[in-house]
């Protein structure tokens, strides 16, 4: 029995092992629905967070809900959420409130998403492919709880799991890049590395199940 639960430990080590690694021109694909699947993000910094920037990029042709970024913490549910609620609807959640912004249509390109907000104004401010979407009020005066665990591919319905295959994401994430203060989002448009807590240049993550890392396909 203690060897059985040695290699069972092992098992587990090798495959949710932590990798960094300049990630730059590559991107990480999740080739299919499913609930296992998943990679948790390790930031370089934790602290609670009183205005943000986050950005990506992502291909996928899925017209269902699906999760882009979801960061969790114990005390807090959807502390952080990026969703996708069908094609051209992009939902914000901070602290378990939401908020939703329009945008393109088409669910066959790839996508440049820029988000930032700030606490003392409770402004979100979204971007798409270099247009903006408008500015929302979500979460005035509120603080996004730092020990937080941060995942790509699947949406916590609890700290760190209870996902639901049906919100996974299928498809393809890669320059993702989170800062602790709000930038100019139209100076982001050709670029989204450099972030203090999440910059894809120098990313630490440990993959869990079917991901796989391939060079990109786009610019």
């Amino acid at each position: 029995m203690e060897k059985l639960l040695l290699g069972t430990l092992l098992l587990s080590i090798l495959s949710a092992s932590v990798t960094q690694s300049d990630v730059k021109r590559k991107v990480l694909i999740f080739p299919q629905e499913s609930a296992t699947a998943y990679v948790s993000l390790i930031p370089a910094v934790r602290k609670p967070l009183q205005s943000f920037t986050l950005c990506l990029k992502s291909f996928t042709d899925l017209t269902r809900p699906y999760s882009l970024f979801s960061y969790n913490t114990r005390s807090q549910d959807n502390e952080l959420l990026l969703f996708i609620e069908k094609t051209g609807e992009y939902q914000l959640y901070i602290g378990n409130s939401r908020v939703s912004f329009n945008g393109p249509s088409s669910p066959y390109n790839p996508r440049h998403i820029c988000v930032s907000w700030e606490s003392a104004s409770g402004i979100a401010e979204f971007w798409v492919d270099g247009k903006p979407l408008g500015r929302k009020g979500i979460r005035k005066g509120y603080t996004v709880g730092a020990d937080a665990k941060i995942i790509l591919g699947q949406e916590q319905d609890s700290f760190g799991g209870n996902f639901d295959a049906k919100q996974s994401f299928v498809g393809e994430i890669w320059d993702l890049s989170l800062w602790d203060r709000v930038l100019p989002l139209k100076d982001m448009c050709g670029c989204c590395d450099g972030g203090n807590v999440l910059d894809w240049k120098t990313l630490q993550y440990e993959e869990n199940g079917y991901v796989v890392t391939k060079p990109s396909l786009w610019a």
